[in-house]
């Protein structure tokens, strides 16, 4: 799995790193930002993350 923030879109709400704080973050500028790529296992949490996106700009790829 590949997760990607487009951070032009984004709206610093923290939702993903609120579900997921082992692969999102905010950073210092207040947008979400990829904090590592995701391990094995937390492909559902990491979709949850995504879709709780409410400007939807967290693209998640399948290996």
């Amino acid at each position: 799995m590949y997760v990607k923030v487009i951070r032009e879109g984004c709206i610093g709400c923290g939702q993903c790193a609120e579900i997921c704080p082992q692969v999102f973050c905010l950073a210092a500028d207040g947008l979400a930002r990829v904090e590592q790529q995701p391990e094995s296992g937390l492909d559902a949490v990491v979709q949850m993350a995504a879709e709780s996106c409410p400007v939807s700009v967290i693209e998640v790829e399948d290996d």
